[in-house]
């Protein structure tokens, strides 16, 4: 054999000894070496974060959305026709119910009162007389009932003059807030013709409706909070009337609530952000949505006890933006995983690195 098929040979050799070592090398490693990291692995376990279940109290909400009004609202018009005298009223400004706001011309009203109670004077005397008369038998009986009649007309008449004249007068129906007015001195008004609007403002009802499928669970004194535009607080209010019907058309049921306005922030007619409070849990367990493993039929969670991995199944409730309540399945005091939970298998040793109170989160 010549020297250049030597060579040839050692050269192919060479390059197939270089390509096939790393698949060997393990063979010839020392078993100490090789076995290290699982080693290290089962010593310390998958490193995962879990959390403690704490109780918590809880809300069942519904979100909605409604209008503020005002507790009373009415616009204020005469029942009689005539030109306006007097405006009593300051507009935007709190009345007293009762108060005079408006006053129509009644000149030719009083004339004719001051006509009857002149003819009442005078049919009185007359009647007081003749009762005299009867009791001593100086006239008849027939003469005196005639007599009296007359002075019963005349207060009739009377009361009947100072009916009129009361509708000469617009007086507040309750106390409230007065609006923008839309007459002025002097100008003729007709039954119907808007005066101002009043408005009892303090407190203030909210109308808003939920679907139809929480009318079980909804009932007068619920608790609402709600937000308008233009305040970064949060009002709160009382359910206090029902509507006793679903609307076919929009299939919700309408719901009202009243809510204190004694700083007069909320105004009606304004834009209202509601959450009504169905029910409040004060031991409930809440559980990051994130520790629920779904399933086919039911869900599961990983629960921490000695050291080692359980599945729980467990049945859920209320959930919130982040967490979800636990209804049976785990325990007060129990430690539920939040993280590894793809790796993690029932039995495995597992290291928490990180574990909190369902309340910290």
């Amino acid at each position: 054999m010549n020297i250049k098929k030597i060579s040839t040979i050692v050269i192919v050799l060479f390059i197939f000894g270089a390509l096939a070592y790393p698949k060997v090398k393990p063979l010839f490693s020392s078993p100490s070496n090789t076995d290290q990291p699982n080693r290290q692995q089962g010593s310390s376990g998958l490193k995962v974060e879990a959390v403690t279940l704490d109780f918590e109290t809880i809300e069942d909400r519904i979100f909605s959305s409604g209008t503020i009004q005002a507790n009373e609202v009415v616009e204020l018009s005469t029942e009689s026709s005539g030109l306006i005298t007097e405006i009593f009223f300051e507009e935007g400004r709190t009345v007293e119910r009762g108060q005079l706001l408006v006053k129509i011309n009644d000149s030719e009203l009083q004339a004719q009162r001051e006509r009857s109670v002149f003819r009442l004077n005078l049919a009185e005397q007359r009647e007081e007389r003749q009762r005299r008369l009867l009791e001593r038998g100086g006239i008849s009986q027939d003469d005196y009932d005639a007599t009296l009649n007359e002075v019963n007309v005349l207060r009739s008449e009377l009361q009947l003059i100072d009916a009129q004249i009361e509708k000469t007068e617009v007086r507040a129906p309750f106390s409230g807030v007065i609006g923008l007015k839309y007459v002025s001195p002097g100008s003729y008004i007709t039954p119907g013709v808007r005066i101002a609007s009043l408005q009892e403002v303090n407190p203030v009802k909210i109308d808003f409706s939920i679907p139809e499928r929480y009318i079980s669970r909804v009932d007068v004194t619920d608790r609402i909070n709600f937000s308008v535009q233009g305040y970064d607080s949060t009002f709160v209010g009382n359910v206090y009337a029902i509507e006793p019907r679903i609307d076919t058309q929009t299939r919700t049921l309408q719901i009202r609530a009243t809510s204190e306005n004694d700083e007069q922030l909320l105004f009606p007619g304004a834009f209202a952000n509601i959450v009504l409070i169905l029910d409040e849990i004060n031991d409930a367990l809440m559980l990051p949505t994130i520790s629920i493993v779904p399933e086919l039929n039911s869900q599961k969670v990983y629960v921490i006890k000695d050291g080692k991995v359980q599945e729980s199944r467990v049945q859920t409730g209320i959930r919130t933006s982040e967490k979800v309540q636990v209804i049976s399945g785990i325990a007060h005091g129990d430690t539920v995983l939040t993280t590894g939970l793809l790796q993690v298998r029932p039995g495995m040793d597992v290291e928490i690195t990180d574990l909190k109170k369902t309340t910290e989160l």
